[in-house]
């Protein structure tokens, strides 16, 4: 069985989790996610513990299992907790500015970039070249920061771009004659 797989995930107080033959819903107080039943899977609710088994003993069973238990505790983690993502902006000129649920990036392009939030996802920016990206579903989080960070990706000679805040950037010697 999968190492994964093997540990059961535990249910938070405040965290209400419901099994159905379809999907599996998570609700908290950071929102509800939900995600699709695999048949290759068996789910059981032992005394607020998640236990993942597979439904047989096929190779896909295995791995689906470890697969579907961490799916199952990034949406515990990210209805009780959240997920968030920081960006830096490294660059003269380069600023962000968040109002609402849009996003406005002057990083060194002709025209402004402005970014629309989709729901359940907030950005602040504490100061003007920090992003910082807020949200339950990890994969949201995650692919929109990838997006913004796409803009303006770090270039390797000055390091000038949209980074994460932990990402090392080798910045490269330039060219000698």
């Amino acid at each position: 069985m999968s190492r994964v797989g093997k540990m059961p995930v535990a249910i938070p107080n405040g965290v209400d989790v419901s099994i159905t033959e379809q999907q599996i819903s998570v609700k908290g107080s950071g929102g509800s996610l939900s995600v699709a039943q695999n048949r290759l899977v068996k789910v059981s609710n032992n005394e607020g513990k998640l236990s993942f088994e597979p439904a047989d003993e096929s190779r896909e069973a295995n791995a689906m299992s470890g697969t579907i238990r961490q799916l199952v505790n990034n949406m515990v983690v990210g209805v009780s907790k959240g997920f968030e993502k920081k960006l830096n902006l490294i660059g003269v000129g380069y600023k962000a500015q968040a109002s609402g649920a849009k996003l406005n990036l002057a990083v060194g392009y002709s025209h402004p970039v402005n970014f629309e939030m989709p729901a359940g996802i907030t950005v602040a920016t504490p100061t003007p070249t920090e992003i910082v990206i807020k949200g339950a579903d990890r994969q949201r989080v995650g692919q929109l920061a990838a997006e913004i960070r796409a803009v303006r990706p770090p270039e390797p000679y000055k390091g000038k771009g949209i980074r994460y805040s932990d990402e090392k950037v080798t910045i490269k010697e330039t060219k000698k004659k």
